[in-house]
């Protein structure tokens, strides 16, 4: 009986534009939509996480580091402790900013490339210069009424190569913004960095951008599956909430920041 009131309910116009908000408010508090800001994400756990996990020197990866955002919150965090932040931003407008932002810290390593499947030349697609959302893939986003139709040519390197050229044996914490090609990076660029169990944390993103490259979750989750790794949701409070099996209901495009690491975190 309940049930049928219910559907009675909300089975209008109003009803359901009440149960849509619903919706997007609780799924923003799993931090499915709220995964844009690092300054309100929940991000800022993962450097805790690394902190009681793991002793220091700390080797973190900021690829997509864009003009800073991330690199900042490490500093800022970690600023007593002994670590090295690898920067990794192709696009010449962003990393201008990064490389100010940076400036006269010995901590970071500044590199004007990105990492991705294979190392060469490629376009970078972007509305504006330094775009938060620039990606190796023209994106269709004329439904957010944003252009995508400026470009410019950027360099990629593999994560693999840039260890071997640089002589770094581990990471403690990769972290991957780079707009929908996470899994190049990942399953074609560090192969032999996972094979050897060199990478302990791994934080990225998934939402609106995996639909222009047709990559989703399940390709996530059977990826750090197969290598003993278990993932988290980073929450906007912080908690980290372990994603223990894969269901369609995961497919969410909407910006959401993951942790994978062998660490059982036991939240």
């Amino acid at each position: 009986m309940a049930g049928k009131v219910m559907k009675y309910l909300f089975g209008n116009r109003r009803g359901q534009a009440m149960c849509e908000y619903a919706v997007r408010k609780a799924t923003e508090l799993m931090g499915i939509g709220s995964g844009d800001d690092v300054a309100t994400s929940g991000e800022r756990s993962v450097l805790s996480i690394l902190e009681r996990q793991f002793p220091a020197p700390y080797c973190i990866f900021d690829v997509g580091a864009n003009r800073g955002q991330f690199m900042e919150m490490v500093v800022s965090c970690l600023n007593t402790r002994d670590y090295t932040v690898h920067c990794f931003e192709p696009s010449k407008s962003a990393f201008a900013v990064l490389a100010e932002k940076a400036s006269g810290n010995g901590r970071v390593v500044l590199n004007n490339i990105g990492l991705g499947g294979k190392p060469g030349e490629f376009t970078l697609y972007y509305n504006e210069p330094g775009s938060e959302i620039a990606s190796l893939t023209q994106r269709r986003l004329d439904h957010l009424g944003i252009d995508f139709s400026q470009s410019e040519t950027v360099r990629i390197d593999t994560l693999d190569s840039y260890c071997e050229t640089r002589g770094i044996v581990a990471i403690d914490l990769l972290k991957l913004d780079v707009e929908g090609h996470e899994l190049d990076v990942l399953e074609k660029g560090s192969l032999n960095m996972f094979g050897k169990g060199a990478i302990k944390m791994v934080s990225f993103e998934f939402g609106g951008c995996n639909i222009d490259t047709r990559t989703f979750f399940q390709d996530f989750f059977y990826f750090f599956k197969d290598r003993g790794m278990k993932i988290y949701r980073i929450t906007p409070s912080g908690y980290m909430h372990h994603v223990d099996t894969y269901s369609e209901i995961l497919e969410q495009f909407r910006t959401t920041n993951f942790l994978a690491t062998g660490v059982d975190l036991q939240v």
